[in-house]
């Protein structure tokens, strides 16, 4: 009987173990930052001050637009954003960029089926974001009508998800 007792806690501590070790230890900040891909938005995210909210428990669901989609706006618009006079406009943007909660790429494909092939996000920054499916690919629609494909998605983070865009999305 000691012996099935000793198997049973070996087992319930192993699978805690387990457990355990498969929570992801990086927060959203410290995932965007470990990707070559996401320089720009992180040097944003610390210019806009935001880095303590994105560290915080969340969760939060970030639509990150890479570093070819800050390039792909009007010459001088990320330098001119980055000044600390535009620090206010900046958070705005990239507040728009997150969803309060957690939304991994199944549940994000849930809201669009359940809206008829449109979902509604309200971001942090209280705007809208409309995602639908175009071609077998999600697409986000900002408030001035950009459109942002999701080009992969689910990167976990101890206090949220990201998905990766191709477009920085306008409130």
């Amino acid at each position: 009987m000691k012996s099935l007792k000793t198997i049973a806690l070996f087992i319930t501590a192993s699978l805690f173990a387990l457990h355990v070790t498969a929570q992801p230890k990086k927060d959203i900040v410290d995932v965007a930052a470990g990707s070559k891909a996401h320089t720009t938005l992180v040097a944003a995210v610390k210019a806009a001050d935001l880095v303590a909210t994105l560290k915080s428990n969340g969760p939060f669901t970030v639509f990150a637009p890479t570093n070819d989609a800050f390039a792909n706006l009007p010459a001088g618009t990320v330098d001119n954003l980055l000044k600390p006079e535009n620090k206010a406009t900046l958070a705005g943007i990239l507040t728009y960029h997150v969803v309060a909660g957690k939304l991994n790429a199944k549940a994000v494909l849930a809201a669009i089926k359940k809206g008829k092939g449109k979902a509604v996000l309200t971001t942090v920054a209280g705007g809208k974001l409309t995602g639908t499916v175009e071609n077998g690919k999600v697409i986000l629609t900002d408030a001035k009508g950009g459109k942002s494909t999701v080009t992969a998605t689910d990167l976990e983070a101890s206090n949220g998800v990201i998905h990766v865009i191709d477009t920085v999305l306008m409130p």
